[in-house]
């Protein structure tokens, strides 16, 4: 039968087959093209003034430089800046190294609840994308206090994200409380449960409901933050975050670099044991590219 005879002429059949090869030429430049993103690396120097009452301190620098070398030697065309804990809420260093990046960066602050709407907006236009709440140690916040509504209500009208570091049953209480307000919750460290029960601590199997909202995104990273088993675990906890969550509510951070774990940690030890955790290419490509609505990239 001919070409003809098919009702498919020999330079229909040719077009047709030149479309479908500049089709899968795009889709091939488009995946070739998605960002690759860390959400949570951290940069200091010891020149920096340290906030008072801090957990720890570092002797050793952690400078922008250093941060974008790691970034360019495994591959990754986006990074976001978290103020480390014991800088407290003194962000010019932060928003300096955003400014140097001409947009490669994006960061998230740590503010004084009573911050004025200004100094939002300014921290904003440099670059900055939400505020972290780190609560290791810490007093948990009066949500309903009135400097916290305030600071909240502002942070919902500029689309910023809040950041927790807390303890899986904690974050079982406090994310419903942000989510109330409409305000987009990230939790770190695979919402940190506690180490003796893992996946079956009920503070992180309410955590794992939190998927329903579609607001709430959970960082893949440190898994040695969550005791001497933490990769078993994250390897364990992974699929059960994916099925609550989905990929594009999934984010991978370097925690760059790894303050307090420097001695067993390095950037491409933690970008490879993603390779191990997500074996998938196309679905760890989409953990990695997925960010970037999120940071605005």
């Amino acid at each position: 039968m001919t070409f003809s005879q098919r009702g498919l002429t020999r330079r229909q059949f040719s077009v047709g087959l030149a479309s479908f090869a500049a089709a899968t030429a795009t889709r091939a430049r488009s995946e070739a093209a998605l960002p690759v993103i860390d959400t949570h690396a951290h940069v200091f120097h010891r020149e920096l003034k340290l906030a008072p009452g801090r957990r720890y301190a570092p002797d050793y620098d952690a400078p922008l430089s250093l941060y974008l070398e790691q970034l360019d030697h495994n591959g990754m065309t986006n990074g976001v800046l978290v103020q480390p804990s014991f800088l407290g809420t003194d962000n010019s260093y932060l928003v300096s190294c955003l400014k140097q990046t001409n947009g490669r960066l994006r960061g998230i602050a740590v503010v004084e609840p009573a911050v004025s709407v200004d100094e939002l907006r300014a921290l904003d236009k440099a670059g900055i994308v939400g505020i972290r709440l780190n609560l290791v140690g810490q007093p948990l916040p009066d949500l309903a206090a009135s400097e916290w509504k305030g600071l909240l209500a502002n942070i919902k009208a500029m689309g910023w994200q809040v950041e927790i570091q807390r303890n899986a049953s904690d974050l079982a209480v406090l994310a419903p409380q942000l989510l109330d307000l409409g305000i987009t919750v990230v939790l770190d460290h695979y919402a940190l449960p506690d180490p003796k029960l893992g996946v079956t601590d009920p503070g992180f199997q309410s955590v794992l409901k939190l998927g329903a909202t579609k607001n709430v995104w959970v960082k893949i990273s440190a898994p040695y933050r969550n005791g001497a088993a933490g990769e078993n675990f994250a390897k364990e906890v992974y699929p059960l975050l994916r099925n609550a969550y989905g990929l594009n509510r999934l984010l991978w951070g370097s925690d760059w670099p790894h303050t307090q774990f420097e001695a067993t940690q390095a950037y491409a030890k933690n970008r490879q044991f993603l390779d191990t955790l997500i074996v998938d290419e196309r679905e760890r490509a989409q953990v990695l590219a997925s960010p970037r609505p999120l940071f605005r990239f």
